[in-house]
């Protein structure tokens, strides 16, 4: 019987081709609300939409139809889900379409939209793992981004204990060209870690939706890279559209407004981290602690060789390629030999660390923050810095240094 209607079934030509196996079946369970969630989830429209295709898979077009009926009454600017539904009414009909042809562009972005979320309800749950790139999250640090740019995925995680809960996670969309943004126009979504501005306060256009967070892009490594371009932010969609095709922005990361207005109380402080990467993979809690070890190490020993003015030693941990707002390696053991020439007796404190392993960087590369607590006999200040450290010769020495 599904042969019969795939020919005439647009979405259900990604069943043909393969994507899904024959025998996955429909979930009936009711959707499960997390933490950060508004009262009807894009998971549950999400949820909804998938069960629809599966649905179609079994050859249960009715149960399909009704599925979908149910999806647009919670969400009508669905506009996948009415493609599904238009071609369900076509096969009740039984009209031919020409929907499914794999030129008309726009059903071709419908049909990668249908595949990221068809994929991401059919995928291994990763249950007790968490993203290799969050080795560790600082106390004051509620809640950390991580975004999957190969699977159009944003995942949402809360700090507990100084160890990642996985929370919720969200259907994306990135830049027309895909992502490793270098110059400006290139319609690409940067790779690296970010953090998520304040709310943009000023009346911005519809097609931002409900609301846009600006990235910090570019960062110091960007910069550094050469890389271009600027206004990187997270935000939602016009009031008409639900959802955009996987592909579809100037660059920005854009998810549908319910979902944007769900992430205000992890977005409100103005800080949160925003990872970004396009190979993400998942290890367990134990294994990011394990990985972080020598690097603890390194910046414990950096903390006592700069307290101790024990410049040379200091200066070991600093990379041949460092780079500051002040100038190369050079210039920065000049005016660090300058200062601790009096041999002052010093202090030096650091709290609140975290330590985000970069992603696609050009070396095994860790972005560390902290606060640090600075006291001597003329001066005492605290700040916030971050650290590039990157792997050099089996050892952990420092890239890049400046304030956060």
């Amino acid at each position: 019987m599904i042969k019969r209607f795939t020919k005439l079934l647009s979405t259900a030509l990604l069943i043909v081709g393969g994507l899904l196996p024959w025998n996955a079946t429909a979930d009936k369970s009711s959707p499960l609300p997390g933490n950060v969630l508004p009262a009807f989830s894009s998971n549950q429209a999400e949820r909804l939409l998938v069960q629809s295709l599966l649905e179609i898979n079994e050859g249960q077009l009715r149960e399909a139809l009704n599925t979908i009926d149910q999806l647009l009454q919670a969400v009508p600017n669905f506009r996948l889900a009415h493609l599904v539904r238009g071609d369900l009414l076509m096969a009740f009909a039984q009209q031919s379409t020409k929907l499914g042809d794999d030129k008309n562009a726009a059903v071709s972005d419908f049909q990668e939209e249908a595949k990221v979320r068809i994929e991401r309800h059919l995928a291994t749950p990763h249950e007790g793992k968490i993203p290799d790139v969050l080795w560790r999250m600082a106390p004051e640090q509620r809640y950390a981004i991580v975004v999957d740019t190969a699977k159009s995925r944003l995942y949402v995680y809360q700090n507990r204990d100084s160890q990642p809960h996985h929370l919720v996670d969200y259907y994306i969309t990135m830049g027309k060209n895909g992502s490793e943004k270098f110059v400006e126009g290139d319609k690409r979504t940067p790779l690296g870690v970010y953090t998520a501005g304040k709310k943009l306060e000023r009346k911005l256009p519809d097609f931002y939706g409900e609301a846009a967070y600006p990235l910090n892009y570019p960062n110091p490594l960007d910069k550094q890279q050469g890389k271009k371009g600027h206004g990187i932010w997270l935000h939602g969609t016009p009031k008409d559209v639900y959802s955009r095709p996987p592909k579809a922005s100037d660059g920005c990361v854009v998810i549908a407004n319910p979902d944007i207005k769900a992430l205000t109380p992890v977005l409100q402080q103005g800080a949160t981290p925003v990872i970004i990467s396009n190979s993400l993979q998942w290890i367990t809690p134990e294994e990011a602690k394990h990985r972080q070890q020598a690097l603890d190490h390194a910046l414990e020993q950096w903390r006592h060789d700069w307290e101790a003015q024990n410049t040379e030693q200091y200066l070991a941990h600093y990379a041949k390629d460092f780079f500051s707002d002040s100038g190369n390696l050079e210039n920065w053991s000049q005016n660090k030999r300058r200062i601790q020439a009096s041999k002052a007796k010093v202090q030096i404190g650091l709290s609140n660390i975290s330590m985000f392993r970069y992603p696609n960087g050009p070396a095994s590369m860790v972005l560390v923050s902290f606060d640090q607590d600075y006291k001597s006999d003329a001066l005492a200040n605290r700040m916030k810095k971050q650290q590039y450290w990157v792997w050099d010769n089996q050892r952990w020495k420092i890239m890049y240094e400046g304030p956060a």
